[in-house]
């Protein structure tokens, strides 16, 4: 898959200019695809030019003007067909965490101890943005309420994914170094 339908389907939500599909990315999208500015605005470019989105310019006082764009129907068919697809290859973990944690044997244990608790420090600090988003997302309403009547559900499941990994990130974290201190202790 390209950044071409993560950026589509941000588009969902409605118009925004490049600087607002970033955040869009650091807050909904960056627990399953990231991605810096610089590849947003290259892509918004592309998508413009392929007819998948209108971009129009907007005039502003003491600032720079701003590009706003917005899903054309072209985009958004494209889009759907996409979804419609099953996946072409399961998810494949790439972590070069964890391949720092299968060499650790004859290495430093308190190296070791120190990445996974940063791992871990990560994985807090993330968690709690998410609960931050759905507790914004969810407003005072109760989840299955929210569920059944939100306009769109589709941001609140990657959410749920999102907190879900991001969990067991902190589950495998704790259970590591809880082996790790018990070698410690028997050797």
């Amino acid at each position: 898959m390209s950044l071409k339908y993560a950026v589509l389907a941000a588009l969902l939500e409605g118009e925004a200019s490049g600087y607002e599909l970033s955040k869009v990315f650091d807050v909904s999208l960056a627990n399953f695809w990231p991605a810096t500015p610089q590849q947003l605005y290259r892509e918004l470019e592309r998508l413009a030019q392929d007819g998948l989105v209108e971009a129009r310019t907007v005039q502003q006082e003491r600032r720079p003007n701003k590009r706003m764009f917005t899903l054309t129907a072209t985009g958004r068919a494209e889009l759907g067909a996409f979804a419609a697809e099953p996946p072409k290859r399961p998810t494949a973990v790439r972590d070069e965490f964890l391949i720092k944690i299968q060499a650790m044997d004859g290495g430093d244990p308190e190296v070791t101890r120190a990445l996974i608790e940063e791992r871990r420090g990560w994985a807090r600090g993330k968690l709690d943005r998410y609960r931050r988003v759905r507790e914004r997302l969810l407003d005072g309403h109760g989840e299955e309420e929210y569920l059944r009547t939100a306009e769109r559900v589709g941001p609140y499941l990657t959410l749920m994914a999102g907190i879900s990994f991001e969990e067991e990130n902190l589950r495998w974290c704790e259970r590591a170094l809880a082996v790790l201190a018990g070698r410690v202790a028997l050797g």
